[in-house]
């Protein structure tokens, strides 16, 4: 299993890995996305067959400080979220032979903060380097990873009704039993804290995201009891926004920018005290590999 797999995959309120283990896990990667996420190991869907993984700026930093938050209403909130996310255009569908494209950043607990850029082909046949090579990607029936085009599939099929979506998350045997032997023992996620994971899984995919699908998200979000929005968290990046995270643990937050409501990246405190944190930097679809998005 690739290293950026693993990291998207530790998402929930699981027990957590040992430091150790988590330097371990940044280590072992026989292929190059999500993520050094959230703590516990307990999968999340990924977006792609194989993603080439470039390290743009690893440095070592001191742990920000954390400001202030305050409570706001969460059914408000994430009412005008919703609206907001259901004007936006729909994105046309990419040819097969365009590339996802997305770059993030990560904050490891100890400080290390890195910056990556990925492309991935939309069909997910082929990934690319930031020198220009382009490579085949063979088929892993044991990888359970979609390319782009499959997943924009799989949330085109996904009900846009709120009580339907949050009932198909929580109760979808893949994601109760998906992944085995990744740390989480059977039964050790809660309804709440599936729904929570899955819905935050889903609002990573912005490049193929329908925005009818987005409003639903959200007013999904507000149906799962004891969901918090607070005001003034932080993102990998610095960037202050909106958290939401569950009354229950309150040790994960998905921050979702205050404006367009657009997901910026999580933080976890869970286990450490500095905590985890991602940000999303840029992500969309291109014509190339090594084009950007500003």
């Amino acid at each position: 299993m690739d290293e950026l797999k693993l990291l998207r995959e530790m998402r929930s309120d699981a027990p957590e890995p040992d430091l150790a283990r988590l330097r371990g896990i940044r280590k072992r990667a026989p292929r190059g996305r999500r993520r050094f996420m959230i703590l516990p190991v307990v999968a999340a869907l990924a977006t792609a067959v194989a993603v080439v993984v470039v390290v743009l700026s690893p440095e070592r930093t001191q742990p920000r400080v954390t400001p202030p938050t305050r409570l706001l209403n969460a059914s408000t909130t994430l009412e005008r979220a919703a609206t907001v996310a259901g004007r936006r255009a729909v994105p046309p569908e990419p040819r097969e032979d365009q590339w996802q494209y997305r770059k993030y950043s990560t904050v490891q607990p100890d400080g290390d903060e890195e910056t990556f850029q990925e492309w991935i082909r939309y069909d997910g046949t082929q990934i690319a380097r930031t020198d220009g090579k382009v490579e085949d990607v063979a088929p892993d029936p044991g990888d359970d990873d979609l390319s782009p085009q499959k997943y924009r599939a799989k949330l085109l099929a996904l009900p846009t009704d709120p009580d339907k979506l949050l009932a198909k998350v929580t109760g979808d045997r893949h994601w109760i039993d998906y992944p085995k032997g990744e740390g989480s023992a059977p039964g050790a996620e809660r309804p709440d804290q599936r729904a929570f994971r899955v819905l935050g899984v889903y609002l990573e995919q912005q490049a193929v995201m329908p925005p009818r699908l987005e409003a639903a998200i959200y007013r999904a979000l507000a149906r799962i009891p004891g969901i918090r929005v607070e005001e003034g968290v932080q993102d990998g990046a610095g960037r202050t926004g909106l958290g939401l995270t569950l009354e229950s643990s309150r040790d994960r937050w998905l921050v979702l920018d205050p404006s367009t409501y657009r997901l910026l990246g999580d933080r976890s405190t869970a286990g450490f005290a500095a905590g985890f944190a991602t940000a999303e930097l840029a992500s969309g679809i291109v014509d190339r590999p090594g084009e950007v998005i500003p």
